[in-house]
């Protein structure tokens, strides 16, 4: 995952970490968390199967493609012994 820095002034930072601490996590869950609530805030996509379903539109419809059906199991000898 790549990595950034951010800088906070001491207030701030004490504030964060406080509250990483009342909640039990780390600053990078801390972090996830108040991201993916800003691009929720948005309307931004936070993971790509739901970019791909924006990306297609509303009225997009989802389609199952039909299963390939495995050849008969005579058919490859008989493509080997012609040649």
């Amino acid at each position: 995952m790549p990595g950034k820095r951010v800088q906070f002034d001491a207030e701030t930072w004490a504030a964060l970490d406080l509250l990483a601490r009342d909640r039990m996590m780390d600053f990078q869950e801390l972090a996830d968390e108040a991201f993916r609530d800003l691009l929720r805030k948005h309307g931004r996509p936070t993971e790509l199967m739901s970019a791909l379903r924006q990306s297609a539109g509303v009225g997009a419809a989802i389609h199952k493609l039909p299963a390939k059906k495995a050849p008969p199991k005579g058919a490859a000898r008989k493509r080997r012994g012609a040649a």
